[in-house]
């Protein structure tokens, strides 16, 4: 498999990227986020595309969190915000995409590896697979508009016991709740083409066209709420309390 930490092609109707930084569970930095929203926004008036697909490579890790080593270097109230800008920006090109998204969760999705996934439209999850917006355990809030998102999946009560508690949802428990739409067999590669194929089935304009509307939705709720997330991400990540949390969360295991 190529070097690159991320890996884009066009096939069959579907714009297919892949995380692959596997050796890194797929972790988040900023430069693969920038590469992603790239990457995102380049495709979006590709003729030949009716779908998105957003994978981890391997099997352990869709994205199990943001780099923690790069992001603790984030200290001061601008460059806080402008991290969670950027990052947000970069999810945006996902959540905005002309066509519906899939996120392909081969594994753990954790932290900002949870708030990718959220951004997708749709989700398919191995049975091994654990979606978690762990931020709390942090002593932080979500940066990227994750945590607006699970509001608008599951509900406030319960996204409010899922986001303070910092719950771990494994894949079972996660399709009961709507965090994910279906859960894969034996085959992870063959169920995610099989959940495919029920929409590669329609026409393009169809598609967009149901994209369009679920949109507008979508782009209603973050332009109330990302603000409001967004200040909150600032309080919590320059306080004492996360940085006491992410130097034991540094420290090598013994």
């Amino acid at each position: 498999m190529s070097s690159e930490p991320l890996l884009v092609e066009v096939r069959d109707d579907v714009l297919r990227v892949t995380i692959n930084r596997p050796e890194k569970r797929n972790a988040l930095n900023l430069a693969l986020l920038d590469a992603i929203g790239e990457t995102f926004e380049s495709h979006a008036d590709h003729p030949d595309i009716k779908l998105a697909l957003l994978t981890g490579a391997g099997d352990k890790a869709f994205a199990a969190g943001g780099d923690l080593k790069e992001l603790d270097a984030v200290r001061s109230e601008k460059d806080s915000l402008a991290m969670s800008r950027r990052g947000r920006l970069a999810l945006d090109q996902i959540r905005y995409f002309p066509f519906p998204v899939i996120g392909a969760l081969n594994g753990l999705a954790l932290g900002g590896g949870a708030e990718l996934a959220m951004a997708c439209d749709l989700r398919i999850a191995a049975a091994h697979a654990e979606v978690g917006l762990i931020q709390s355990r942090l002593n932080v809030t979500t940066a990227w508009g994750g945590g607006i998102d699970l509001l608008d999946v599951v509900g406030d009560s319960r996204a409010l016991h899922i986001l303070i508690t910092g719950q771990r949802l494994k894949a079972e428990e996660a399709l009961q709740l709507g965090v994910v739409n279906a859960v894969a067999g034996e085959d992870f590669a063959a169920s995610v083409e099989d959940f495919m194929q029920p929409y590669l089935s329609h026409n393009r304009q169809v598609i967009r066209g149901y994209k369009t509307t679920a949109l507008a939705h979508r782009k209603r709720l973050h332009e109330k709420l990302d603000t409001v997330e967004e200040e909150q991400f600032v309080k919590t990540w320059i306080h004492d309390d996360h940085w006491e949390a992410a130097a034991k969360a540094l420290k090598p295991r013994k």
